[in-house]
């Protein structure tokens, strides 16, 4: 009979083989494994705004931060949720034949509002296909309210929940230069808060702020590891015109890394991540207008091809670093 370690270290094996060969844990990967086939996103755009643009937290919002959000691919926020659900999934259908569908509440902070109106906006976004709906927000908009609300959906309707936080960077001091209004303690606090309900986490994060170094790369990924955060979604840095950090650029006040740093930065983030969070994506995309720096002018996913090609020829794969939690630094210090 074979021991229940040995068959535990036959797993993590596999799954380190498994990791080696593919990289890094693919969001589109993880999703067919849970519900059978792919499933595509769907953009909720709300009337929300940000208590750190309106006065409640601090005015302007993050320096970096347009007037449309982050949801410049999003339908209207005067059209209903169900309206923009269904003319979303009736396009998407058609060209990909998905079946599958998370309806992802995108822009801005969207527990920003009266908790019954939050309930109601989330329920309409319930119609068959969509498997999972995922809220976007801040760390200091989680409130047990809204949690609560959330829970009662799921086990209601039988749907899964995930809530995607803006944390951008681990560095409180880069947070406070972007103006970003929370620091780490608050993440932290939201973080510890959600663990409470059966929903994933998800972690967004800027790899290239002017402020950063690798120091603040490899530290992005051990805070997201000891949280056991479940997935976590990078972005590339980019500079809209008519916002503080767009004069800021415009003035030269600092200096963005190269895409070569930026590709380096990725694959050591990675190398030193847990194995088990599932990657989103490893670039993100940007407006094409108003836009004064994007992506080193150059195709998303060809930055995140050469990525993958530099960790092939290197050798590197996530969670090869990943030996600094459970006291593994003192391991040759007890052997």
């Amino acid at each position: 009979m074979v021991a229940v370690e040995e068959v535990f270290n036959l797993v993590k094996t596999v799954k380190a083989m498994t990791l080696k060969e593919n990289l890094y844990r693919r969001y589109s990967s993880y999703l067919k494994e849970k519900y059978g086939e792919k499933v595509y996103k769907l953009p909720v755009n709300l009337p929300v705004s940000c208590p750190n643009r309106d006065g409640v937290l601090g005015y302007g919002g993050c320096t970096f931060c347009g007037a449309e959000g982050t949801g410049f691919e999003s339908l209207s926020n005067t059209i209903s949720v169900a309206e923009q659900i269904k003319e979303n999934m009736d396009y998407i259908s058609k060209k990909y034949k998905a079946k599958k569908f998370i309806a992802y509440f995108q822009n801005f902070s969207n527990t920003y509002m009266p908790v019954k109106d939050f309930e109601r906006l989330v329920k309409e976004a319930i119609t068959d296909g969509v498997v999972q709906i995922a809220i976007s927000t801040r760390p200091d908009c989680i409130r047990k309210e809204y949690l609560e609300i959330l829970k009662s959906i799921q086990e209601h309707d039988k749907i899964d929940i995930s809530i995607e936080l803006g944390l951008q960077s681990v560095n409180y001091h880069t947070l406070l230069k972007i103006n970003r209004g929370h620091t780490l303690g608050e993440f932290i606090d939201a973080v510890l808060k959600i663990k409470n309900y059966p929903f994933e986490i998800c972690t967004h994060l800027i790899l290239n702020l002017p402020w950063d170094n690798e120091t603040d790369v490899i530290e992005n990924a051990k805070i997201l590891s000891a949280l056991s955060i479940q997935q976590v979604k990078l972005h590339s840095l980019y500079i809209v015109d008519h916002t503080l950090m767009g004069m800021q650029y415009k003035n030269k006040e600092f200096d963005m890394i190269s895409l070569e740093e930026y590709k380096k930065r990725v694959i050591l983030f990675l190398e030193y991540l847990s194995p088990e969070i599932v990657i989103q994506r490893l670039i993100g995309r940007a407006p094409k207008e108003n836009t004064l720096f994007v992506n080193w002018n150059t195709s998303w996913w060809k930055i995140r091809d050469e990525i993958e090609e530099e960790m092939r020829k290197e050798g590197k794969y996530q969670g090869r670093l990943f030996n600094y939690l459970d006291g593994k630094g003192l391991k040759n210090f007890f052997e």
